[in-house]
């Protein structure tokens, strides 16, 4: 068997007033995943569990990220979550920011590869 790169969703989610930076990036998978509606699995006849999912969150501040947290948004599969230095900072007025997470979230199947007995 082989992982197969089935289906790759970008999102994009902010902290207006808390720079909760879990917060937005739980927003930016959300953001992708409301996307669509993926039957992937379906179409190849496994169950949804099957589903390899690896999402990796861009924010200014990564180590803020609760990646457990990010990961419970996922409905179904295998999922891993990274937080990596991204996004945006964008100063507020007041002092405070505004917190920008960027997510992609990829979608992997292990497959056997065609002609393979």
């Amino acid at each position: 068997m082989a992982k197969k790169r089935m289906v790759m969703e970008l999102g994009m989610g902010s902290s207006l007033r808390q720079q909760d930076y879990t917060r937005a990036a739980c927003r930016a998978v959300e953001d992708a995943l409301w996307h669509n509606s993926l039957s992937i699995a379906d179409a190849f006849g496994l169950d949804r569990s099957a589903m390899i999912i690896e999402v990796e969150i861009g924010v200014q501040q990564p180590e803020k990220v609760d990646t457990d947290k990010v990961g419970a948004i996922l409905p179904y599969g295998q999922g891993a979550v990274r937080a990596v230095h991204g996004g945006l900072d964008v100063p507020k007025p007041d002092g405070g920011i505004t917190v920008i997470a960027n997510a992609a979230v990829v979608v992997y199947l292990d497959l056997e590869p065609a002609g393979a007995a």
